[in-house]
Parts: structure tokens; sequence; C-alpha cells
């Protein structure tokens, strides 16, 4: 049976894209770590590993639905937890496409897709859910490796590589204005991990990437401002 006498929380945790892959495994982390997580799920998702992990540990993980390229259920889900607060905003959510289409080949609708779940929709939902972050709590995105502009010298994986370039730019500017806060923010890059999106080719495992991970978001929240970090805590190149 689920514990109902958990003791208090280290902290909490809204974690957007966490039923499967990367996010799931950092619902599991946290809720290692003592944390309450608050994931989300697509409402169409169906039962996903998170309500497993919902189920073994009780009060400890809430579910809610949201589909974060619609911003009509982003407001709704701002509005069904206004008067919360949290230590730690995550948006884990991205989609990829054929890696050796290029831009000369990417159809229009494929090139909106991939850009507006990569870069356009996880700004959309901090802009509209940072107000429920703590006056010093962390704003974190993931992104990628393949973001980087300078560390680009094989090609493929054009438009991922696109979209996730546009997100941190984003991500900068949206730092950039809020720049009298106090909130420490965060663009990670969790390696090449082997998971449905990453493939079965991928450098490292869930377990080789995503327990640092954690460390690395927890580590970040003493030092406020935007960095760009990879999973071991190192600073990627714009």
């Amino acid at each position: 049976m689920p514990d109902t006498l958990s003791p208090k929380p280290a902290g909490t945790i809204l974690l957007i894209g966490a039923s499967r892959g990367l996010g799931h495994a950092m619902a599991v982390e946290f809720v290692k770590k003592g944390w309450h997580v608050v994931g989300t799920v697509r409402a169409q998702a169906g039962r996903t590993k998170l309500h497993d992990l919902a189920d073994e540990h009780g009060n400890q993980v809430e579910i809610e639905t949201v589909d974060i390229c619609e911003p009509a259920e982003v407001a709704v889900l701002g509005a069904r937890l206004a008067g919360r607060r949290f230590d730690i905003l995550f948006v884990n959510a991205g989609v990829t496409n054929d890696p050796e289409e290029t831009i000369a080949e990417v159809t229009t609708e494929e090139f909106i897709r991939v850009m507006v779940t990569n870069a356009l929709s996880p700004l959309r939902v901090i802009e509209d859910l940072a107000d429920l972050v703590t006056g010093t709590g962390l704003i974190g995105v993931m992104s990628s490796g393949q973001g980087s502009v300078s560390n680009n010298t094989s090609g493929m994986r054009e438009v991922y590589r696109g979209s996730k370039a546009a997100l941190n730019m984003f991500m900068r500017s949206y730092a950039a204005r809020c720049a009298g806060e106090a909130h420490p923010m965060v663009l990670m890059a969790p390696g090449w991990v082997r998971t449905d999106m990453g493939g079965p080719s991928g450098r490292l495992s869930i377990e080789e990437s995503v327990p640092s991970l954690v460390n690395v978001l927890l580590e970040k929240r003493s030092r406020p401002g935007l960095e760009y970090l990879d999973y071991r805590g190192q600073t990627v190149p714009w």
C-alpha cells in the first residue's frame, strides 16, 4: 500500500513531460531523493510509467495532464496549480525527425512540428508557469548538446539541432528580461541517451545520465542566472 505518512519532502518539482524516457527517469530520481513530484503527461497518453510511480509512492507523486503545444491546456494547468509554489520548474519535452533529413528536404509541416514542440512551446510554458516558482526557485529546460552552434562540426540532425539552438536563444532572451530576479536557470544537455527518442545507438544509458543530471540541477540551485550545462555539470559552448 502507498505510504500516506511520508515525511516533509526535500522540495517540490513541477516536471513537464514525465511520462517516459528522460522525464520519467528524472521523476524516479527526485522521488529517491525525497522530493515531491508533480509530473505531467498528455491526456491521450493513457497509462504511463509515471502512473506506476505514483502507485508505488502514494502522496509523493501527483499527475497532471497537459500538451505543451496547446496554449489553452497550459493556461488551464496554470489555473489548476494557482496558489501552489514549486522549488523547481523543469520542462522536459521534445521530438525529433529523420536525422538525415536536411533543411533542403524537410517539409514545412515537419519543420513547424519540430520547432513548435522543441523551441516555442517550452518557453511558452515557462512564461505561463514561472509565477508558480518560488523567488529563488530553479527554472530549467531540457536542451541538447546538439543545440550548440560552436560544437556543430559534423552536421546531421539539421532540423533538430536548429530547434534546440532556437530554444537556447529564446531561453537566453528570457533570462535577459529577468536579469533582476534571483532565479537560477539552466539549459540541460543530457548526452546521447538510449531512449525511445534517442534510439538504440545512444552512448549513454539512462542510469549513466539522469542521476548525475539531477545532481547538477540540485547544485545549480545555489547559482542565480542562466547556464548551459551537460549532465556532468560542465559548461556547453553556445
